[in-house]
């Protein structure tokens, strides 16, 4: 199985539309929504082609493809937009073996991690900068933000197929970070 994962749509559309075409492009089984799906934010900019009510109506295209949980700027009113649940604060995904921790990243975030095992997998947004690592027999992703990257890294997704965790840019270019989690070096 193939999972697309990205993060903090923001309410921009030609952001989402790039970042859906990555999913096709990807061949990718399921996407993985890591929050901040439609709002801004009132600490960030007005985002690029900004539209909640298109990035509601283009991801519930797709509504059966999608897991997501909860950003700090998703709310109720935004599940009244959506056909599928968005109001999660965390989920837990099974692959190859794994458990992967799913979270956006402003209550659970790799300095307050949840209660884990080693091999374990946690994934956040939130930060809008990629990571791939392994720390303390855990493995840290983040697939960075598909709108407003942060620390001069361009728009980027992330996936994850066998153990193998790409974090690319949004065209799909470029891999930005990488880590297989069988302990081998990623290629």
């Amino acid at each position: 199985m193939k999972l697309f994962f990205l993060s903090d749509i923001h309410g921009s559309i030609s952001c989402l539309d790039r970042a859906l075409a990555a999913f096709e492009r990807e061949g990718a089984d399921y996407l993985v929504s890591l929050g901040d799906l439609m709002y801004h934010g009132p600490r960030n900019p007005l985002p690029e082609d900004y539209n909640p009510k298109e990035v509601a109506a283009r991801l519930n295209s797709v509504k059966d493809k999608i897991v997501t949980v909860r950003g700090n700027c998703d709310s109720e009113v935004d599940q009244m937009l959506v056909e599928f649940p968005i109001l999660a604060e965390y989920v837990i995904l099974f692959h190859e073996g794994r458990r992967i921790f799913v979270t956006h990243g402003h209550h659970y975030n790799m300095d307050e991690l949840p209660a884990l095992s080693p091999g374990d997998v946690f994934i956040q947004g939130h930060t809008h900068v990629p990571v791939a690592e392994e720390r303390g027999g855990l493995y840290l992703l983040n697939p960075g933000s598909i709108t407003l990257p942060k620390e001069n890294f361009p728009a980027s997704y992330g996936v994850l197929e066998g153990s193998l965790f790409e974090v690319k840019t949004l065209d799909g270019s470029q891999v930005l970070k990488s880590i297989r989690f069988d302990g081998s070096a990623a290629d």
